[in-house]
């Protein structure tokens, strides 16, 4: 009996030696093994072909699993003046990877402590590189080249030798960048105001062209009318003089014919319904009246 015990014992103990001695890497993971808190190899490491599955360690050693995927961090918004003394809300994020797992445990521990300490130095950065530039150059202008200037100054602090935290910042990102909400009315009181007075600066200047065209429009139409009107009173001339012409070439082929025809022009125009005239019976306006041939 006491044998048949000690063969239990036996066996549970090299059960709990034989669990102690294995665990699982995860595809996603990484497994950091330390030996009394000194770190001894890295199993699935980032960078490497993925090496899954069960592994075995010594029973004392301890396991600390780490990702291997790409990290993010929501980071806290900072408050920041930039080069035109404008105050900004700036909201970032930062992604990043453990790319050495030894380096990241020893200076960070955990995603945590990575997290308090990108967040400290994407404070810096931000206000440093941001501080540097107008508000319009963050807002639109210049956002792309300044996130990737951001993402090289916080990679070369988090791997500079002081720190070697062991991760890689693989992108940064300004999700928003506004005023304050103190400054925020000021702002836009003074942008409606440069608006009106860039509107007034406008309708000035195209009244200014109105008056231009017009005034160019009315002496273009004067000039118009006066040669029109020279025009005209040319050919008009040209017109009497040929007219003149005609009645005296008719005038000298007949007389007598054309002091008729002038005559019977006269009574259509003067001998109209209801005029009266007082004309003496010798007036020579009646002569064809009462003599076909006319004057006495």
């Amino acid at each position: 009996m006491k044998n048949l015990t000690t063969l239990f014992v036996i066996i549970a103990i090299a059960i709990a030696v034989l669990v102690s001695s294995t665990f699982t890497v995860k595809q996603w993971d990484q497994a950091l093994i330390l030996e009394f808190g000194e770190a001894k190899k890295i199993s699935n490491p980032w960078g490497q072909e993925a090496d899954a599955g069960l592994k075995f360690k010594k029973p004392w050693e301890k396991v600390v699993i780490l990702d291997r995927r790409n990290l993010e961090i929501d980071l806290q918004p900072v408050e920041l003046l930039a080069a035109d003394q404008q105050p900004m809300l700036v909201d970032a994020f930062v992604r990043y990877r453990i790319v050495d797992a030894t380096k990241f445990y020893e200076a960070l521990k955990d995603e945590r402590g990575a997290t308090l300490k990108l967040q400290s130095i994407m404070d810096s950065t931000l206000r440093d590189v941001l501080g540097r530039v107008n508000t319009q150059e963050i807002i639109s202008g210049k956002r792309a080249q300044l996130m990737t200037e951001i993402q090289n100054i916080t990679n070369a602090t988090a791997n500079a030798p002081e720190n070697d935290f062991g991760v890689e910042i693989i992108d940064v990102r300004i999700m928003r960048a506004d005023l304050p909400k103190q400054n925020a009315e000021r702002v836009f009181a003074r942008m409606i105001t440069e608006r009106n007075q860039e509107a007034a600066q406008k309708r000035a200047e195209g009244e200014k062209k109105s008056r231009e065209i017009r005034a160019t429009a009315d002496k273009t139409a004067a000039i118009t009318v006066a040669e029109a009107e020279e025009k005209s009173l040319r050919i008009k001339g040209l017109a009497d003089g040929e007219r003149n012409k005609i009645f005296a070439d008719a005038f000298n082929l007949d007389p007598e014919f054309f002091a008729f025809y002038r005559s019977m022009e006269a009574y259509k125009k003067g001998l109209s319904k209801g005029t009266t005239y007082v004309l003496s019976p010798n007036s020579d306006f009646l002569g064809y009246m009462d003599n076909q041939k006319g004057r006495r």
